[in-house]
């Protein structure tokens, strides 16, 4: 794929700074990239990448004021702009044919819709229902009475467990493991632990993306519920009766424990970890590496462990940052103190 600038404005609608006749073969970020790349900025933060880079053209902001080094294509939304001429400059898709692979293991009980795609080694059990055009990568395990929508992808090594239900168009990346045991037992006096039945399972809404090496378990009794567009980032836990609402973020290795509750549109970003049957409430935002101890109200930007509105945390840790110096004066203080009394008898 070659196109010129020029013809990548005019499919962008975009605003052409510079030269338009130059030929661009690629794409690549601001920092990496070389002549024949287009690249992006949506922060005023990377102007000074954006200054050196070698890139052939950038996509940036409306407003966007610095000088360039190169042709500048100015749009609403740079980020979403990019990732459509990604998709231009992007290797072809692989084919996955309608059809079960010899080596899959498909049950006679199982239904499969019209063009659906089974990989090797791959293992459908009785009762598994799955819609038109689903692909299921190699390896994968679809267990007993399982659902699973249309247009579904599994990529390889992915397993889902008996009786869970999955919405149309979900994508489920390499290594996840959905409806496995929630992690419940019983202890008695002695500090035995007996394993409680996990008998719900696990639904997921249409247009959810879950990352690889995700584990989402089943519930106790009822369901574990994932929303509708519910995007969930890699090696993050779910445990038993979670519900996530609709279009939440859950970035990657989050932790959330049972029976919380994630209201839709929150984000909660990398390595948060959330305490059971507590509630994130919608659109509330939790920052990296939070440790949520208590309800979250809706809209909220909280931060740290535990975690805390945002303008307070902020306060503390500068309180904390002037620690040294404060222990300085304290002890010249005691130092005089002990001076005086000294002097006083």
């Amino acid at each position: 794929m070659q196109l010129t600038v020029s013809e990548i404005a005019r499919r962008l609608d975009a605003e052409l700074v510079g030269d338009g006749a130059a030929v661009i073969t690629g794409v690549a970020s601001v920092r990496g990239a070389e002549p024949g790349d287009i690249a992006f900025v949506s922060e005023a933060r990377y102007m000074a990448d954006a200054a050196k880079t070698r890139a052939s053209a950038l996509i940036v902001g409306r407003e966007w004021s610095a000088p360039s080094v190169c042709a500048l294509l100015k749009v609403e939304h740079p980020a979403a702009a990019f990732a459509l001429v990604a998709k231009w400059f992007a290797p072809p898709e692989p084919e996955f044919p309608p059809g079960v692979h010899p080596t899959a293991v498909v049950s006679p009980e199982a239904a499969l819709g019209a063009d659906v795609h089974v990989g090797p080694l791959s293992v459908i059990e009785a009762g598994a229902v799955i819609g038109d055009r689903s692909i299921v990568g190699a390896q994968c395990y679809i267990g007993h009475g399982v659902r699973i929508g249309k247009d579904c992808r599994l990529f390889p090594q992915v397993s889902i467990r008996e009786h869970c239900v999955l919405g149309d168009r979900v994508w489920i990346h390499n290594g996840t493991v959905i409806g496995s045991d929630g992690f419940g037992y019983d202890v008695d006096k002695q500090g035995v632990r007996t394993k409680q039945p996990q008998i719900g399972i696990v639904s997921i809404a249409d247009d959810v993306e879950i990352g690889a090496n995700v584990t989402v378990d089943r519930a106790r009794f009822g369901r574990t519920r994932i929303g509708k567009g519910v995007k969930i980032d890699n090696l993050v836990q779910i445990a038993h009766n979670v519900i996530i609402g609709d279009h939440a973020v859950i970035v990657a290795q989050v932790g959330i424990s049972g029976s919380s509750i994630i209201g839709p549109h929150a984000i909660l970003a990398g390595q948060v970890g959330v305490a059971g049957h507590l509630e994130v409430g919608a659109g509330a935002v939790v920052g990296a590496q939070s440790g949520v101890t208590k309800d979250v109200p809706p809209k909220a930007y909280v931060i740290g462990f535990p975690a805390t509105p945002q303008k307070e945390m902020a306060r503390q840790y500068a309180t904390l940052a002037r620690l040294p110096d404060l222990r300085e004066r304290l002890l010249a203080l005691q130092k005089r103190l002990d001076q005086l009394e000294a002097r006083l008898g």
